[in-house]
């Protein structure tokens, strides 16, 4: 299950968030949607950047079966610019964002894989019909 919190007035069609996070994890995730500088100081507390981003997640270590596989921080602010630099919708560049912080938490890394994480992101994204992926336009 996936348990959304939207920190903003940004709407955003929770039905097709719920779908993936059922179709790509079995535990319970939390999804923060929130601006450019919430997440700004959550990167820069976190992982020492003093920049916004679009996409954070944060992993549970789980200790028994039934533990949440962690939450996932979406700035919305940031997700409408790169949805309109690239032409495409808000709503589509959430589920990106989603299907990338998901894998996340699964222990995906693209920055030091060979390739696995970005592999099963072009997987879900063509599963969903969806824009190409963070990890490819991000390799050009």
């Amino acid at each position: 299950m996936i348990e959304i919190e939207n920190q903003t007035q940004i709407q955003i069609d929770n039905s097709k968030l719920e779908e993936i996070g059922n179709k790509l994890s079995t535990k319970d995730i939390e999804l923060i949607l929130t601006d450019n500088e919430t997440i700004q100081e959550l990167n820069k507390e976190f992982r020492k950047k003093d920049t916004p981003t679009d996409v954070l997640s944060f992993p549970l270590e789980a200790v028994t079966p039934y533990e949440p596989a962690g939450s996932i921080v979406i700035s919305l602010e940031y997700a409408k610019k790169v949805a309109d630099d690239l032409g495409h919708t808000l709503d589509e560049e959430v589920l990106l964002l989603l299907i990338h912080g998901i894998l996340h938490l699964q222990g995906y890394d693209h920055e030091i894989d060979k390739g696995e994480m970005r592999e099963q992101e072009n997987f879900w994204i063509k599963y969903f019909k969806l824009p190409e992926s963070l990890i490819i336009r991000n390799d050009i």
